[in-house]
């Protein structure tokens, strides 16, 4: 493993380089041989040597951080709900509860994939890291608070001003992750609103999420709103594999314009004279790239005890568990590595002392900050993943910590 993470491109490259000159001695080989046969071989030998550089490729985007070295879990402390129901973006409200959309499946109450199920719902946290309890505020009336009143998916949630508000994409075949709007709640979820403008195919980006501070959004940086979205280069391909993509972008709003449309949306372009630079969507520049992609979903907040941005993310193949922990910090960097999950060691791989049911499927992991201890180091964590109304097709924590330098 740790030859795998150490292995840089230049190697990856080389090994490359193998590949033609033994594809080529093959061919001296079988020579003699008919087309089929030489096919066959080279196929095998390349499905047996793609394997191998696929694996050793996976290397960390970023340097190892020199404040965060690592994450400790602690899997006695797992705990699970809301079964067949998966996301679950959380954030801190002013009611001191934390508020998360859940996707296909029936929430807390419905607690499996059929019952009560919708395609987005909306949940309520009540309680500490080590004792909640989830309820449902938005979704089938027969198990809700409050009706749901549209469908979609969303991965970012944030809380500004007693306002909750929910990036949301579409839940239509023909059109997922082609349209991007936001949504607006003033009753902590019981009712919502959807913008009557959104960022579609056009701008190229797609799934963002909330970069969250403290309780109602205390702390925050500065009086704007900030947001990563994920580059959406090829808008013919509607699907999930957005882990293909290597870029992530930032954009601000301020917070009193959050809901005024596009223009009140800025974006990352640059530094200049040790700041940074704003412009609109045509100047963007990159602020995170991973040659080895980066997740359909992603997590971010502040950590106010280590002083430092915390983001989530995936790479290399979606529902696996290779996940990425990196920090910052500036919202725009410069990133390194907390934690680089591969193929060989998935999240969740070893969990001694859990007991609970388990799946190579997780593909969303994030932290808030009520769940946060003062100095930055204790928290609990929140994931769910694809199981299909089973095991981490659910709203999962597990309790660890940061280990710092």
């Amino acid at each position: 493993m740790e030859i795998a993470i150490e292995m840089d491109r230049n190697s990856y490259n080389f090994k490359k380089n193998i590949l033609r000159e033994q594809e080529n001695m093959i061919d001296d080989l079988i020579v003699k041989r008919t087309d089929n046969s030489r096919r066959v071989i080279h196929l095998i030998f390349i499905m047996l040597f793609m394997g191998i550089y696929s694996s050793y490729g996976q290397k960390p985007p970023y340097p190892e951080s020199q404040v965060i070295k690592g994450v400790s879990l602690k899997w006695t402390t797992h705990l699970r709900g809301a079964l067949g129901s998966d996301n679950f973006h959380l954030t801190w409200a002013d009611d001191d509860n934390l508020y998360g959309s859940w996707g296909d499946g029936g929430g807390f109450v419905g607690n499996d994939n059929n019952t009560c199920r919708v395609s987005l719902g909306f949940a309520r946290i009540e309680g500490s890291g080590t004792k909640w309890k989830g309820k449902d505020v938005w979704g089938d009336p027969k198990c809700s608070e409050n009706k749901v009143t549209f469908n979609g998916k969303s991965w970012g949630t944030i809380c500004v001003d007693k306002v909750l508000y929910m990036w949301l994409i579409s839940d239509n075949q023909n059109e997922d992750h082609k349209s991007v709007n936001l949504a607006r709640s003033f009753d902590h979820g019981a009712s919502w609103e959807k913008s009557d403008w959104k960022f579609d195919e056009r701008d190229k980006v797609s799934i963002p999420t909330f970069l969250n501070f403290g309780k109602n959004n205390s702390g925050a940086k500065d009086d704007f709103v900030y947001s990563y979205f994920i580059q959406m280069e090829d808008t013919t391909k509607i699907d999930f594999a957005f882990q293909k993509k290597e870029k992530l972008f930032l954009a601000r709003a301020h917070k009193d314009s959050l809901w005024e449309g596009r223009k009140a949306f800025k974006w990352y372009k640059g530094i200049k004279t040790e700041k940074p630079q704003w412009g609109s969507i045509l100047e963007r520049k990159l602020v995170f790239e991973d040659s080895e992609g980066v997740g359909w979903c992603l997590s971010a907040f502040y950590n106010p005890g280590l002083k430092r941005y915390i983001l989530c993310t995936e790479h290399t193949e979606t529902h696996k568990g290779i996940m990425g922990i990196f920090d910052a910090p500036e919202p725009w960097g410069p990133w390194t590595t907390i934690k680089y999950w591969t193929e060989e060691e998935s999240f969740g791989k070893l969990r001694p002392g859990d007991t609970l049911d388990w799946d190579r499927n997780v593909f969303f992991i994030a932290f808030n900050n009520k769940w946060l201890s003062k100095n930055g180091k204790k928290f609990t964590l929140n994931f769910t993943g694809g199981g299909r109304g089973k095991n981490n097709d659910s709203f999962n924590t597990v309790r660890g910590s940061f280990i710092t330098k």
